[in-house]
């Protein structure tokens, strides 16, 4: 369930490292003041717990600072498919907005914290800095381009070029926020990479393997080096590289 209403704090934007990924580029001071006073620190989620459930009621977005989520819907036979991953710096909870209810469940894949963005007084600002505004237009078409990145993997892609796109987009993603983009620690496993690939597990396994053994990669539980980035890139066509997965 949703964290609840929690006392507004000044959590100062301004000196957040992920700024310039969660908020628009060029707000004003008196501006970031206005954010600061409708953001709130959400207390710390722990590994396993959800940050909201499909079919809440929708009442924020959540910025996160620290941490690592995957969002997942319940399918026909009552599996939990994976429908997508979220790190640092990126919002979620959009799925809400249209019907004012959650789509989909999302949980911590480790301990994470987050920022609470209570969307109304978002709308309301919107309306005061027409730069907040654009950048959440931007952020939603971002989601737009995702959920099209998907079908292309799920409807084109062998296993092998699913699993090198969705391995370069972490590597993309990771050097944005200013981490190692080619030796970096899977939180998900591969059984969720799977899920989220629609493959088997034994085929993410043995393309995984595949890749370490022709030295593209190297595994070691869920600790991957990209070793041969560009053999990577080359399994993708350019209309797939550009796609946000």
């Amino acid at each position: 369930m949703p964290f609840g209403q929690y006392p507004t704090l000044k959590i100062l934007c301004s000196s957040c490292s992920l700024r310039e990924l969660c908020l628009p580029v060029g707000l004003q001071p008196d501006e970031f003041d206005q954010l600061n006073t409708v953001i709130r620190q959400s207390r710390r989620l722990l590994k396993g717990q959800y940050l909201f459930c499909a079919g809440d009621a929708f009442t924020s977005l959540f910025a996160i600072r620290t941490g690592f989520f995957k969002t997942t819907i319940a399918s026909s036979d009552g599996r939990d498919q994976v429908t997508g991953f979220y790190m640092s710096g990126e919002l979620m909870g959009m799925d809400g907005i249209s019907n004012n209810k959650h789509t989909c469940n999302a949980v911590a894949l480790e301990d994470s914290e987050v920022c609470e963005v209570p969307f109304a007084l978002v709308e309301e600002l919107g309306m005061q800095i027409p730069s907040l505004r654009r950048h959440f237009m931007r952020l939603m078409s971002t989601e737009i381009v995702r959920d099209q990145g998907i079908m292309m993997l799920l409807g084109n892609m062998k296993a092998e070029e699913r699993i090198a796109t969705f391995l370069m987009n972490l590597s993309h993603r990771l050097h944005a926020r200013g981490f190692a983009s080619n030796d970096f620690v899977l939180r998900m496993s591969r059984e969720e990479i799977g899920s989220y690939l629609g493959l088997k597990l034994e085929t993410v396994s043995r393309t995984f393997s595949k890749f370490q053994k022709s030295g593209v990669i190297d595994v070691q539980h869920r600790h991957v080096r990209l070793l041969q980035p560009q053999v990577l890139a080359q399994m993708i066509s350019p209309k797939n590289d550009e796609a946000s997965v």
